[in-house]
């Protein structure tokens, strides 16, 4: 013996037309869901962690030290 099924039969929906669907201005049936809030929530944090913000000054600096000493010599 089977469960019944929640679904409804579509022939005996309200709102609905024989053969058409949902005629304009009817708001079609909700379908069940869950809610936005399940699961886990991720603990993310915000900015930019003190690694990345080193290198990235390292990179800088050597970009503008190179920069200058070229001026330097070309300058000569």
């Amino acid at each position: 013996m089977s469960s019944p099924s929640s679904d409804q039969d579509p022939r005996r929906s309200p709102g609905l037309a024989p053969g058409v669907g949902v005629p304009p201005g009817e708001t079609p049936q909700g379908e069940g869901s869950t809610g936005a809030e399940t699961g886990p929530r991720d603990s993310q944090t915000r900015g930019w962690a003190t690694g990345p913000v080193i290198i990235l000054g390292i990179i800088v600096v050597l970009c503008a030290a190179f920069f200058i000493a070229y001026a330097v010599i070309v300058t000569v």
